[in-house]
């Protein structure tokens, strides 16, 4: 715990402004219900297009619904694409990567070179093309229907696995080749055991740093699909889906609008951004507030 402290204690302000931001953006989600001055979904005509007061504080959009509510609530489609999307993409690509540093030969080049395919092709292109394809009602698999939220979320997933296969095969291959990894094979411990117990925790530390900064890659593509009509369907709160109501608003000298759903975007890429350079500092053994713990 001491140790802990004293990295903390190393890193700089803009790890600590990201870890901040990044606080307020998961506490805003969550207690939506509670902060939210208003119902992100009640129309007022009488109210429309009204610029920030004290009465809204951030405006209202074309169909008189509060925008910090409406915000506040968007706040949760994107937290969970990029969360879910990076739990998911981690569960596959470090499966994937360990097997294939454990594995070798044949097994070894199938499963990278399958994920050297997918990577090849842009996130953002992918997300595109198969919801477009998919379409946006929900999706029967077996006896579940999924809706058009947990669909993108494992869609994105997928697309991050190949992220996650190349950095746990890089650390795994180099650590499942190690003298104390076959000794412990010749003690008589199981492959599993081996797995677990010394090629996993080993894979922790980039897995940790990567998966923070590709939140931010999620909340981007989900902010994306949304704005072309492919992400989270109106009435319910998307920041995408926001944007892409207020192109009209560019020149009709509705501000607020376009300017408060994109600096949301802003600083929640931002935050995540600061918060996974403050990580991978934590973790990189040559970073001066790793050498304060030494």
């Amino acid at each position: 715990m001491s140790d802990l402290r004293k990295a903390l204690n190393g890193l700089d302000w803009s790890g600590w402004l990201g870890a901040g931001i990044v606080g307020l953006i998961v506490l805003a989600a969550i207690f939506a219900p509670l902060i939210a001055p208003y119902d992100p979904l009640a129309l007022n005509i009488e109210d429309r297009l009204a610029a920030p007061d004290a009465s809204h504080w951030l405006g209202t959009d074309q169909g008189g619904r509060d925008v910090l509510s409406r915000i506040l609530f968007g706040a949760r489609a994107s937290l969970s694409v990029g969360i879910g999307a990076v739990l998911i993409g981690a569960l596959i690509g470090v499966s994937a990567g360990i097997f294939a540093a454990y594995k070798g030969g044949l097994g070894e080049q199938a499963v990278m070179r399958i994920f050297d395919g997918v990577a090849s092709i842009p996130l953002l292109v992918w997300a595109i093309a198969i919801v477009g394809i998919l379409g946006v009602g929900p999706l029967p698999v077996g006896p579940l229907l999924l809706p058009n939220e947990v669909k993108i979320i494992v869609l994105v997933g997928c697309l991050f696995s190949p992220v996650f296969a190349r950095v746990t095969y890089a650390v795994a291959k180099r650590v499942a080749g190690a003298d104390y990894v076959r000794a412990r094979f010749l003690q008589g411990a199981s492959h599993w055991q081996i797995v677990v117990g010394d090629v996993l925790p080993n894979c922790l530390s980039p897995i940790i740093v990567q998966g923070t900064l590709l939140v931010a890659i999620g909340i981007v593509i989900e902010a994306s699909i949304s704005f072309v009509g492919l992400g989270v369907q109106p009435p319910q709160p998307s920041w995408g889906t926001m944007l892409s109501d207020a192109r009209s608003a560019i020149y009709s000298g509705e501000w607020w609008l376009p300017v408060f759903p994109g600096l949301a975007i802003s600083l929640t890429v931002i935050g995540f951004n600061l918060l996974g350079d403050a990580v991978r500092e934590l973790f990189d053994p040559r970073s001066e507030a790793r050498t304060l713990v030494a």
